[in-house]
């Protein structure tokens, strides 16, 4: 079955009154308890919906608009996703919003949360769910008619993709590309990693494949001329085989991730033999799986890998007006223009503007 459309009241009971009357501050949570009937029109549900198949097996599904609006206060609160089903037993100002007053259990679990996240993010949602909220307070005059006063709050994002030195890199994507090849062949992966004559791909960890000491300098630059002797090698052995379009395209995405580490991280020595960068080459990739992480830090002390998020708040009334997503090494002025165009397509004049 479909979600069905959510309809909560419309007009404050006498206890979510006296809850509206008690909050004092993050009135978005009030905000959205008056106006959600709109913004979630049913137009807007039926679109939040629309990614959803028919099914008449399992649970009732549990409404979009419902957890779109979680999805805004988690935004808003900067809280996980266990927090959030924690905030929707324990806390009443969640309660009012998501129209579960006093409720023993969410409405909705932590699986279920994350899931629709990821169908919003992967349908460009996200900005939509923004856009439309703000849209709807402008309407209501919720921040009138005036010069916008904002700070950008910048915060770690780690990235899903696993982070590698050079070696496991370098490892991860030949494996990878003879995957490929096995799962093309029936085969298993050691069997034509053997035939390849890279045996040592075929072990579930490449550094126990090679046992070195990885304490010794000599030993670790032997393990990198062998690691890169196996890149060729399964070059050469790719370029025999009889690949399906796909496949292939598939094993030149891999190779090509083995070359751009070898091309960011490996350089001569003296005498010729190659040996590990000194220092950290610009926009260094440190993870197979996702192209875009990158080392970075948010202070001298914090150290992140993958990315940096930029929430732009509205400072008198406490909604989000516009985000932005960077490098982690990129500096945070960086997402400065974008941040600015986005405000320029909502016909925003900024007033006072902080970091």
């Amino acid at each position: 079955m479909r979600p069905a459309l959510w309809q909560p009241p419309v007009e404050c009971s006498p206890a979510e009154q006296k809850i509206v009357a008690r909050i004092r501050r993050a009135k978005l949570f009030v905000f959205l308890r008056q106006y959600r009937h709109e913004i979630f029109d049913e137009a807007f549900q039926t679109e939040l919906a629309q990614d959803y198949a028919a099914s008449s097996k399992g649970q009732p599904p549990v409404p979009p608009a419902q957890l779109a609006l979680a999805t805004i206060l988690q935004a808003y609160t900067g809280v996980s996703d266990d927090e959030v089903i924690e905030a929707l037993v324990m806390d009443r100002r969640w309660q009012l919003a998501l129209d579960c007053l006093d409720c023993a259990t969410a409405p909705f679990s932590k699986g279920t949360l994350v899931g629709f996240r990821t169908r919003l993010i992967a349908q460009d949602w996200d900005r939509r769910l923004i856009e439309r909220t703000v849209a709807i307070a402008a309407q209501h005059q919720v921040f009138g008619a005036r010069q916008l006063r904002a700070a950008l709050d910048s915060s770690p994002l780690w990235g899903a993709g696993r982070v590698e030195d050079t070696y496991n890199l370098l490892g991860h994507a030949l494996r990878k590309a003879l995957s490929v090849i096995a799962r093309q062949q029936g085969r298993g992966l050691a069997a034509v990693a053997e035939e390849a004559g890279a045996a040592l791909l075929g072990d579930r960890s490449l550094k126990a494949a090679l046992d070195l000491n990885w304490d010794e300098p000599v030993e670790c630059a032997q393990a990198l001329t062998i690691i890169l002797t196996t890149l060729e090698t399964v070059e050469a052995y790719a370029g025999q085989q009889a690949l399906a379009p796909k496949a292939a395209e598939q094993i030149a995405e891999s190779l090509a991730v083995a070359e751009q580490v070898r091309a960011q991280d490996v350089t001569a020595a003296a005498a010729g033999q190659p040996m590990l960068r000194q220092g950290v080459a610009k926009d260094r990739r440190i993870s197979v799986e996702d192209a875009d992480m990158r080392h970075g830090r948010k202070s001298a002390s914090r150290l992140i890998d993958g990315y940096k998020r930029h929430v732009m708040h509205d400072l008198d009334s406490a909604l989000v007006r516009a985000v932005g997503l960077t490098a982690a090494n990129a500096p945070e002025a960086g997402v400065t223009d974008a941040i600015m165009a986005d405000l320029a397509e909502q016909k925003v004049v900024l007033g006072e503007f902080a970091y």
